[in-house]
């Protein structure tokens, strides 16, 4: 009684802005979860793009939604909540409109860039209301309220998709610009920025704080690291979907569905990848949560880690829609269980004078994991099962796979498996050789990072003679990919040469 009592008395001192962030951050969330749940089958089957072209587009844009709160949250420090909040939700619904009413490549990719700008905008300006209008006391419900927002979002919006595809394949991109473009009334009406502090910061030192950051290579390869688990994560909106679609009888989850009243008007399909995925981690967050609350971060992260390699060994196996629902099921379980506490890693292994800075470039890994994730699944899909997809007519019959497609399947979903192994083994490396913050840590984390740096240097000069020189005609997916090597390699050795000096 005296608990229910406590949280009735912390959720009416909550304000109501407080309330009105959660409930963007549901809207938003679900825009863009509805959507992208479903975005590499609309790219590849309805408009026929082939998957790498789908998996470049997506590396971009899922990238950008990491890269765009350093800035977003400068600007909103500067100009106002409100007023980045109306920019966000602007560029958000131009994005989805327009990106669904079109069907060429270069304009879709535009597009869901603007919209992947608005979303990378808004992310800071929501964490920061939250932030802000808790207290002490009230900020571990206002964050575990804001987190169960995001999945339910995600959550929910996929069963709308499910239906609206099956009308008209625009009305998916229409529904995710009606849920932000409905977010300007209560921006307009009723949002009124929290009590704040003046920024003071500059454009400079937001820069330089950036440099900092990306300089301290200790730090980077750290990052580096733990993205190699987001790529497997980021196959989710990709690879993931494709296998379903292509290797997959659906049927006997559609008519299971059929027999349950809230269930049976939806039937089996992408999206619900992604409603598996929140839904899972909505059902047991709070038992996860409760379990590893006093743990150590690192055993709990390499745990998590290997749970969610397991879903992928699960899905290397997988036959049939119910042993494809477990192995999304179990990687979401691994997901749940070392995320959470890669933030408070992240607090232990920055430099201690600057931890708050460090914290602000954490999510540095959904950039790493989704560009390189994204692109990697799709080139290994198209080389390793498009060649042995089966007949559609033998998918719908329910017969097994052959010998030699099964070795295949074994064969791709293994790959990611062992990234993820690849991805505990390098972090208890790390924590036991690097997490110090020492110059002699500092010194071999340096030694690592210039040679990664010069690795990408020398596979982007490779790629971009190749795509200009060693073809028939340009290539020119291919020319900035290598161009986007250079920047990272160049760029992290000057950087690293910089350092050292």
């Amino acid at each position: 009684m005296n608990q229910k009592a406590k949280k009735g008395g912390i959720m009416r001192n909550l304000p109501r802005t407080f309330w009105l962030a959660n409930m963007m951050e549901f809207f938003e969330r679900g825009a863009y979860y509805g959507m992208n749940a479903v975005l590499a089958v609309y790219l590849v089957d309805h408009l026929e793009f082939s998957v790498e072209s789908v998996g470049f587009l997506q590396g971009f844009v899922y990238a950008l939604t990491y890269i765009m709160p350093i800035a977003g949250g400068a600007l909103a420090e500067r100009l106002g909540y409100r007023k980045m909040l109306l920019v966000a939700f602007s560029l958000l619904t131009i994005g989805y409109f327009v990106a669904g009413n079109v069907t060429s490549y270069g304009i879709i990719f535009l597009f869901l860039l603007i919209m992947a700008t608005g979303s990378g905008l808004f992310k800071p300006i929501i964490t920061g209301t939250v932030a802000r209008t808790t207290t002490k006391e009230t900020s571990g419900f206002g964050f575990g309220l804001y987190y169960w927002c995001i999945n339910l979002g995600a959550f929910i919006s996929p069963f709308i998709v499910n239906i609206l595809k099956g009308i008209s394949w625009n009305y998916v991109f229409l529904n995710s610009a009606a849920w932000c473009f409905l977010m300007l009334i209560p921006t307009t009406f009723f949002y009124k920025d929290p009590d704040m502090p003046k920024s003071t910061k500059s454009a400079k030192q937001v820069a330089s704080e950036a440099l900092t950051v990306l300089g301290n290579s200790r730090f980077m390869l750290m990052i580096l690291v733990y993205s190699c688990f987001w790529i497997l994560y980021f196959q989710m909106f990709g690879s993931i979907l494709w296998y379903l679609r292509d290797f997959i009888n659906r049927a006997a989850v559609t008519e299971w569905m059929s027999g349950i009243p809230l269930l049976k008007i939806f039937k089996f399909d992408a999206e619900f990848v992604t409603i598996i995925n929140a839904g899972t981690i909505i059902l047991l967050v709070l038992i996860v949560s409760r379990v590893c609350k006093n743990l150590k971060p690192l055993p709990v992260m390499a745990t998590g880690i290997i749970i969610g390699s397991l879903g992928f060994v699960v899905l290397a196996f997988t036959q049939g829609p119910w042993m494809f629902i477990l192995g999304i099921a179990v990687f979401s379980m691994g997901e749940m269980t070392a995320h959470p506490k890669y933030y408070s890693y992240v607090g232990l292994v920055a430099p201690k004078d600057n931890v708050a800075v460090y914290m602000g470039y954490a999510f540095l890994y959904g950039v790493i994991g989704s560009l390189f994730g994204s692109n990697f699944g799709a080139m290994m899909y198209k080389k390793i099962l498009v060649p042995v997809i089966p007949t559609q007519e033998a998918v719908n019959a329910g017969l097994p796979l052959s010998p030699n497609t099964m070795a295949q399947v074994k064969f791709f979903w293994m790959i990611f498996a062992v990234l993820g192994i690849f991805c505990v083994v390098g972090m208890l490396l790390y924590n036991k050789f690097l997490a110090e913050d020492t110059p002699k840590t500092n010194r071999s984390a340096w030694k690592i990072m210039l040679g990664v740096y010069f690795v990408l240097a020398a596979a982007g000069i490779y790629f971009f003679i190749q795509s200009l020189f060693l073809a028939e005609q340009i290539q020119w997916k291919i020319l900035v990919q290598a161009l986007i090597m250079l920047a990272m390699g160049g760029g992290g050795i000057k950087l690293s040469l910089k350092k050292k000096r």
